[in-house]
């Protein structure tokens, strides 16, 4: 397992799930890392969006299927109210529909409930840093199993995009496209962190939290087209 931050507080996680016997697997595996703690968690939606709005959070597991408010709803209604907290949707099924309305709604990533204990612990790593958990590829693929949600062509055009420049417009297409910052790198004949910078100055122009918003807005944009 990787050594603690160099930060001195560890990283504060809070857990969202109407089984409390899943929260616990959750909550002990979390703990087992000296640089990760539980902040909280809660059972249902509504609860959850409460109590992370006077609790600090780094980073949320958010179930998805829950009593009196959902995981989708509950992400929604935390993005509004501008809590800063990342958060992970857990899902037990692949490429479920719910996934794709939890990442619109201001979700970082998604996983499934199934998913090793190393890779869930990495993941809450990678969301706190601001890293795509989800790989690229594997976004477009869920947007485009969901094409139907897309807006269409005769939509006006996105505000976020006005103050893009030429080659920040270029660099969102390729991430849009499922390229990696080596891939975008070699096709813009240009050098890995020039490309990182990119995609600095994108994710604050547009408001994104990471990566992965970065390619729902491409969509949502209309300047990515789902594949035939």
């Amino acid at each position: 397992m990787p050594s603690a931050r160099p930060e001195e507080r560890p990283l504060r996680v809070f857990l969202v799930d109407d089984q409390q016997l899943v929260r616990a697997g959750f909550r002990m595996l979390v703990e087992s890392q000296p640089d990760m703690e539980v902040v909280g968690e809660a059972a249902d939606g509504l609860d959850a969006v409460e109590r992370l709005s006077v609790t600090g959070a780094d980073v949320v597991l958010m179930d998805v299927r829950m009593p009196r408010m959902d995981g989708v709803a509950a992400t929604r209604a935390l993005t509004e109210r501008g809590v800063t907290a990342r958060v992970v949707v857990l899902t037990t099924f692949d490429l479920d529909e719910y996934v794709y309305a939890g990442l619109r709604a201001g979700a970082s990533a998604f996983l499934l409930k199934d998913a090793p204990p190393e890779v869930l612990l990495s993941a809450i790593r990678d969301v706190h840093r601001g890293d795509a958990v989800v790989a690229p590829s594997a976004t477009r693929r869920m947007l485009d199993r969901f094409a139907d949600q897309l807006p269409d062509d005769e939509q006006p055009p996105d505000p976020r995009l006005e103050a893009l420049t030429d080659r920040e417009r270029e660099v969102l297409l390729l991430v849009a496209q499922g390229l990696s910052n080596t891939e975008i790198a070699g096709s813009l004949f240009v050098a890995e962190p020039t490309v990182k910078t990119h995609i600095g100055r994108l994710l604050s122009k547009t408001g994104s939290r990471d990566r992965v918003q970065l390619v729902v807005l491409a969509y949502d944009a209309g300047l990515v087209r789902p594949a035939p």
